[in-house]
């Protein structure tokens, strides 16, 4: 499957991996739809699309789960119709379990997983109606094992894989696909937008985090396994090796992930 003139929907397209996505599918030729809380940043990369006027910006908060009902009878009004959701959305965390506020949890679950699930869930009728569709989203390799310092980010990472493989199954029949994108570590903003205990942002740049892939480049993968349909792809450095010490070898991941800087 090629994304040429297919109408993509992108959460969080105003930068990181997001922005990326959008600047490459465009082109591609694929018409966009670039959601995001920051209108300004969203503007800015639609005139950054080598074809600006195939794009429209939805601007939108995830965390507000009453109103995605109505961003998804806007977005299909765009052009009448969606292919492909990409569930990229969503804040990370930076805090000791000790540390942390309850608010800060019923947040990273508001808005990575229930939000993310409300989108889709608005969205699915358009798919099985038209018996078509592609779900893409987002998660991590926090998604599949854990790191300390990420405990609430990666019980909502979690979930959103228990979710999402249950609505393939459902729904293949209906020819809808679901791409589950784990990300290593990305040189974006994550970590200085994580949310720290109390729930103020970190502010700052992780190490790992500087040093991961430069989201061009991930972006290019992340759409070779769109146009794949690809069930589950793990997209990183070294760190995807933890995915498979997890099913293999769960003690030596705990030991080596306790010896890593990971903050």
């Amino acid at each position: 499957m090629e994304v040429k003139n297919k109408v993509i929907w992108i959460t969080g397209a105003s930068s990181g991996i997001g922005k990326s996505l959008a600047l490459l599918a465009g082109q591609k030729g694929a018409r966009l739809i670039l959601s995001g809380r920051n209108t300004a940043r969203l503007i800015e990369v639609q005139n950054a699309l080598p074809n600006p006027e195939c794009a429209h910006i939805l601007p939108m908060d995830l965390g507000d789960i009453e109103s995605l009902q109505e961003c998804v009878r806007q977005a299909l009004g765009f052009f009448d119709g969606i292919d492909i959701l990409v569930n990229n959305a969503g804040i990370s965390q930076r805090s000791l379990i000790a540390d942390t506020h309850m608010e800060v949890y019923e947040r990273l679950i508001q808005v990575n997983y229930l939000g993310t699930v409300a989108l889709s869930k608005a969205l699915l009728p358009h798919f099985t109606e038209a018996q078509s569709g592609h779900f893409v989203v987002v998660t991590s390799l926090m998604g599949k094992f854990g790191s300390p310092w990420r405990s609430g980010y990666c019980g909502a990472k979690h979930a959103l894989h228990g979710f999402f493989d249950v609505l393939r199954m459902e729904h293949q029949k209906d020819n809808i696909a679901v791409t589950l994108v784990c990300p290593g570590f990305v040189n974006t903003d994550v970590a200085r937008n994580a949310l720290t205990g109390d729930g103020s942002a970190q502010t700052r740049q992780d190490q790992a985090t500087a040093r991961g892939m430069d989201p061009g480049r991930f972006a290019q993968k992340m759409l070779r396994a769109i146009e794949k349909r690809k069930m589950e792809v793990y997209i990183g450095g070294k760190e995807v090796s933890g995915v498979y010490m997890k099913r293999f070898f769960p003690r030596l991941l705990h030991k080596l992930v306790l010896r890593s800087k990971v903050v």
